[in-house]
């Protein structure tokens, strides 16, 4: 059993460490085929930019409020709301405050073909 006290957070790259996650299984473990991680935003945290990912992932929200972008929409969440997120829908977040703003996230890893770049003939 892991407890996330006992995890370091890992602070996203350019955020100040406004946005970390706390990652309960390694990813690159190919014994694993999906990613549990708590993201935590500190007032004013965010998504920077519009990500996507290959993969269909959930949210549930711990604690405090927040504006996740979906698609093209600014949507608010607060503690007990569940997002479902397609492939590739385009993400973001803004974590006003006044209170930290923090999600589980599952997701999957380690299913998904590798992708590579045809180069033109």
């Amino acid at each position: 059993m892991t407890n996330e006290q006992d995890i370091e957070p890992i602070p996203m790259p350019g955020t100040d460490g406004r946005w970390v996650t706390t990652r309960f299984v390694d990813m690159n473990d190919m014994r694993h085929d999906m990613h549990v991680n708590i993201v935590t935003f500190q007032p004013g945290g965010v998504i920077p930019f519009a990500e996507t990912h290959v993969m269909e992932h959930g949210l549930y929200v711990l604690e405090g409020k927040a504006v996740y972008r979906l698609n093209q929409d600014w949507v608010e969440v607060e503690a007990g709301d569940f997002m479902w997120l397609r492939a590739f829908c385009p993400q973001a977040c803004y974590a006003g405050g006044p209170d930290r703003f923090r999600y589980l996230l599952y997701k999957d890893v380690n299913r998904h073909m590798k992708l590579t770049l045809n180069a033109p003939r």
